[in-house]
């Protein structure tokens, strides 16, 4: 009995042994084999219930059904544009921006992409446009390009890039923290279009072997399965963002300060603006026609308001970027539209870009009016 006792204690603690050398290898082995993109791709949106309409991004997931993360497969994995093959009377129109485009306080069925795609625009070629809304928020340019590199893959026709002077700065363009978490890929763009950003720069998140291992990417794993368990409040309810019951409108009234990113007039210096990664995002279409768009901004009438058209920008600033912007667009042949004072003030809900249905309605429509104008020989 006593013998019998010893050997099933050994066993046991032989299955242990194994067990743990077991779990240490695949922990080890989990970082040099790096799965978690293509762990991202396995979605049940678009399978089991509907693709998202917009990129998920949030902070109250239990009352948005959504939340932000930082793996590029998973997100276009949950999105509408990874549903099917391109339809062959499809022409597909990608659009990217900030949360303006992606449509902060805005209802699906009141973005840009909705507004357009309920236009139900013919082309010449009797496709019939549908538009994606690729938006997601945060102020960076290099965001939208990484945004639009993993984008190219679905065969857009069109790309409708919107964007605002305060997408523009050097300083702005690594804040965003889908850039900081995409560290190889962001490098990779910056090194192959000779983008003038440092591609060591400290705010880039390199992890360390140990943040590679299986323990150490637990809450990436975890996110890739909330993302799907959302996916069946987000197909029963089509919610996926807070809507507060109130929020501060606009700032209306300034004190007398003129600067722009501690920069002071009267010459705002077109080097300080990456006006190279608009650049960039028209060599990797490839000769897909890119309509870049300087969107609508809240323009104040409130006190001060000679000086600050709103709370991102001094008029001298941004008048000045408008001048920069369209000159660029003429040297480098680049279709370009300037919708800057567009929408009333009144249009305007919680910032200087974040639209009303109404003022969001207004916007829509001068980009189907563009769409059109493109398609004529």
């Amino acid at each position: 009995m006593a013998e019998s006792k010893l050997i099933r204690n050994f066993s046991m603690k032989r299955v242990i042994v194994k067990g743990v050398l077991l779990f240490i290898l695949i922990d080890i082995l989990f970082a040099p084999l790096s799965p978690l993109p293509k762990l991202g791709q396995i979605s049940a949106y678009n399978l089991i219930f509907p693709g998202r309409l917009r990129l998920p991004y949030g902070e109250k997931p239990d009352q948005a059904f959504n939340f932000s993360l930082y793996n590029l497969d998973a997100m276009f994995a949950s999105h509408e544009l990874a549903a099917n093959e391109k339809p062959a009377d499809e022409y597909r129109v990608l659009i990217i921006g900030d949360s303006s485009v992606w449509g902060y306080l805005l209802k699906p069925e009141n973005t840009i992409t909705a507004y357009i795609n309920a236009a139900n625009i013919q082309v010449g070629d009797d496709r019939i446009v549908h538009s994606y809304n690729l938006g997601y928020p945060t102020m960076s340019l290099a965001k939208d390009l990484l945004v639009l590199s993993y984008a190219m893959r679905n065969q857009p026709d069109l790309i409708i890039w919107l964007v605002t002077l305060e997408s523009f700065p050097l300083d702005k363009q690594l804040d965003s923290p889908i850039v900081q978490n995409n560290p190889s890929r962001v490098q990779d763009l910056i090194t192959t279009h000779s983008i003038n950003l440092n591609p060591h720069d400290t705010r880039f998140e390199i992890p360390s072997f140990l943040e590679l291992t299986l323990i150490g990417q637990r809450r990436a794993l975890a996110d890739l399965i909330r993302l799907q368990l959302y996916g069946v409040l987000w197909a029963a309810t089509g919610v996926d963002q807070y809507y507060p019951d109130t929020y501060e409108p606009p700032q209306e009234n300034f004190t007398m300060d003129e600067t722009f990113h501690d920069l002071l007039p009267p010459d705002l210096d077109p080097h300080v603006l990456s006006m190279d990664v608009l650049s960039a995002g028209n060599a990797m279409a490839n000769g897909v026609p890119i309509l870049y768009v300087n969107e609508p901004i809240y323009i104040s009438t409130g006190e001060n308001s000679d000086i600050r058209y709103n709370f991102f920008y001094p008029r001298w600033a941004y008048d000045q970027y408008r001048m920069i912007f369209n000159e660029f667009c003429q040297q480098n042949e680049f279709q370009c539209v300037d919708l800057w004072n567009l929408v009333s003030s009144n249009e305007f809900t919680n910032s200087a870009i974040h639209m009303t249905p109404l003022g969001t309605q207004q916007l829509a429509s001068q980009l189907e009016s563009a769409i059109r104008s493109l398609q004529k020989p």
